[in-house]
């Protein structure tokens, strides 16, 4: 098989201009194109693939967060007794200072779960009614736990008892006898003004039997407190409604027929 001419006698065209020149004094370039040598060129740098190059983000040795402590007031908003049933008073983390819970309104709630777990401040409650208070606990050596509970009154019904065709009626607040009395909130305090004179020999009491004991029922006496005679002045029953309580009948614990429904809520 024969071999390839040297060329030293041979004419090329340039890739790049077109001119002729002889084979041998031809070059190649870079990019494959084959040109006198007066035409050859070298690779520029910039037509290097550029290195990629990785930028560090975490620092050697940075500094660790620091725990501080920090003094935390909660204040409850203001709102309708008819929409607020129950608020769940906050637990102070380990790294929180003072916590404060307060409110100015009557609102029915409890406090649960208030729980003083840290060595760094005290764990407060102030209430402008009574509520039931459970679950409060503060870790022995480690701040303390105040429960402020002003009593208060929700509301005075003054009381009257009307004939009505021969049935005598419990009658609250000019609300007409023998209908539902006014709802209760749980955790308020509700004063049954006896002191008219229309109500002697007719005790005013609470069952959750509709009219009590002449029912079937019992009396129900939670929270509940009497004093003076029907009739005279200063006589009432008050009840302070226990969180939780069940649908409550007023009723008289000498005659049948007085009472009345009251929700409690």
């Amino acid at each position: 098989m024969s071999k390839f001419s040297s060329g030293k006698d041979s004419y090329a065209i340039s890739d790049r201009s077109g001119f002729r020149y002889r084979y041998k004094d031809m070059r190649r370039e870079w990019n494959g194109l084959l040109v006198g040598k007066d035409e050859w060129e070298p690779k520029h740098p910039q037509l290097e693939p550029f290195r990629k190059v990785f930028d560090a983000q975490a620092l050697k040795d940075a500094r660790p967060d620091r725990n501080e402590n920090e003094n935390v007031t909660i204040t409850f908003p203001v709102f309708s007794l008819t929409q607020v049933q129950f608020l769940r008073s906050p637990a102070s983390a380990a790294t929180v200072g003072n916590v404060n819970v307060l409110t100015t309104k009557n609102t029915s709630f409890s406090v649960t779960g208030n729980t003083g777990n840290s060595a760094l401040g005290s764990v407060t409650t102030s209430l402008t009614q009574i509520p039931a208070v459970t679950g409060v606990s503060s870790t022995a050596g480690l701040g303390s736990v105040t429960i402020s509970t002003p009593v208060t009154l929700a509301a005075t019904y003054v009381m009257t008892v009307v004939n009505i065709l021969g049935q005598d009626k419990y009658h609250q607040d000019g609300s007409g006898p023998g209908l539902a009395g006014r709802d209760v909130t749980e955790g308020l305090i509700y004063r049954y003004d006896q002191s008219d004179a229309s109500n002697s020999g007719h005790p005013l009491r609470f069952s959750t039997t509709p009219d009590g004991t002449h029912g079937g029922g019992v009396e129900y006496t939670t929270g509940v407190t009497t004093s003076g005679t029907p009739g005279q002045a200063g006589a009432y029953t008050q009840i302070q409604v226990a969180i939780g309580a069940p649908t409550l009948y007023v009723y008289c614990t000498v005659h049948s027929g007085l009472g009345y429904k009251v929700n409690t809520l």
